[in-house]
């Protein structure tokens, strides 16, 4: 009995010595205990069972696709149909190979352009130039519906029309505020170039108050570099929110295309001609009959003028307004109504502001003396139309 118990008791302290031995030079052949990976496991696994609360999705940075959503659906395609005139071959020497001294059939002229939806009533506005001469004019909407529309009038000298249309639950724009619009301002083209169907560009507001360009009698464009090509005439350029802030009418370009200078007209003008149309029928402006031209620093040392700024006036209309005030060429014009004139474009603008037969104050610059003229303000006359092509 006690050989076994001195046998057990010598092979439990190897068995203790080799425990040491082993957890002090190689830990890692000794098995684990049971308990051991609870830590680790609550590290690993409590992210999954309590998430923190995550951010909402936000829209991609730089993406206007909110302001072409509300935008979009109001602007609208256009096609204007004018009706050729008959033209014998005599006038074309292939036609005339073809068809001998007959005459030929006409071939009625199609014109492409834009539009804009500004009331639920159907009135939209589009470019003088998009429907001039037009005998049938067709709108066509993004979501497929298509109408007749009827001119309601137009305004050759801002080249701005306005149209109706009759169908059911229109989209609308919003008219933005163009006081509020500054160079540099993001803003988005909308239109149908080229009939490729609509399109929408962005680019910046280059210039505000862009004139003398001989687009129009009455200038006053904004100037974007969003690209703007045939088609885009009478569509919407809209700003970042997808408020409508001009009507896009012209493009400078050598090739026909989009060399990143267009024009558009202002918002707030365009709101005058429409109420105008709406009103009146057409746009009644001031008028005084003069011709004006504007006064460099140059032309006014050669002249000898005293003054350095204004307008200086070199026809006066017989029997006209400024004539029977007693305006005179070579008067430089310095002011009217109390508002302050320094080039024609301002000339023009407040003239055609003043109320036709109305008395006006026009002051003025004569040599030496400053003069205080009255002219009684007539109706502007109507712009010519141009000649079908």
């Amino acid at each position: 009995m006690r050989k076994l118990w001195l046998l057990f008791a010598q092979t439990v302290t190897v068995g203790l010595g080799l425990w040491f031995v082993i957890a002090a030079l190689r830990p890692h052949w000794l098995p684990l205990p049971s308990a051991a990976p609870s830590a680790p496991a609550i590290v690993a696994t409590a992210p999954a069972a309590s998430p923190l609360p995550s951010a909402p999705t936000a829209a991609p940075t730089g993406s206007y696709s909110q302001a072409a959503k509300r935008a979009a659906p109001a602007v609208v395609s256009i096609v204007a149909s004018k009706t050729a005139r008959d033209r014998g071959p005599g006038e074309d020497a292939w036609l005339r190979f073809f068809f001998g001294n007959g005459r030929t059939s006409p071939q009625p002229q199609v014109g492409l352009g834009s539009g804009v939806i500004v009331s639920a009533d159907g009135y939209l506005l589009t470019n003088n130039h998009v429907v001039e001469g037009a005998s049938d004019i067709e709108v066509q909407l993004v979501d497929g519906r298509q109408a007749t529309a009827r001119l309601v009038g137009t305004d050759p000298e801002t080249d701005l029309a306005l149209l109706q249309i009759r169908l059911d639950k229109l989209p609308v724009i919003t008219l933005g505020d163009v006081a509020a619009v500054q160079v540099g301002d993001v803003v988005l083209a909308i239109g149908n170039p080229f009939n490729v169907g609509q399109t929408v560009t962005s680019g910046i507001v280059s210039a505000m108050g862009r004139n003398r360009l001989g687009l129009s009698t009455f200038e006053n464009f904004i100037q974007t570099d969003a690209a703007i090509n045939p088609g885009n005439s009478g569509g919407a350029l809209v700003d970042f929110s997808g408020q409508l802030i001009g009507i896009n009418t012209a493009i400078y370009s050598r090739s026909g295309g989009n060399m990143g200078i267009g024009f558009a007209i202002p918002v707030d003008s365009a709101r005058l001609v429409m109420d105008a149309l709406l009103r009146d029928g057409r746009v009644t402006r001031g008028w005084i009959g003069v011709e004006p031209r504007d006064l460099t620093p140059e032309l006014a040392a050669s002249l000898g003028l005293r003054v350095r700024k204004g307008v200086l006036i070199t026809g006066v209309l017989q029997d006209g307004p400024a004539s029977r005030g007693g305006m005179r060429p070579g008067d430089v014009v310095v002011g009217i109504a109390g508002a302050e004139v320094t080039n024609t474009a301002q000339l023009l603008a407040a003239v055609a502001a003043l109320k036709p037969q109305s008395e006006a104050s026009v002051a003025v610059q004569r040599g030496e003396q400053h003069l205080d003229l009255k002219l009684l303000v007539a109706l502007r006359p109507q712009a010519q139309r141009r000649a079908p092509e």
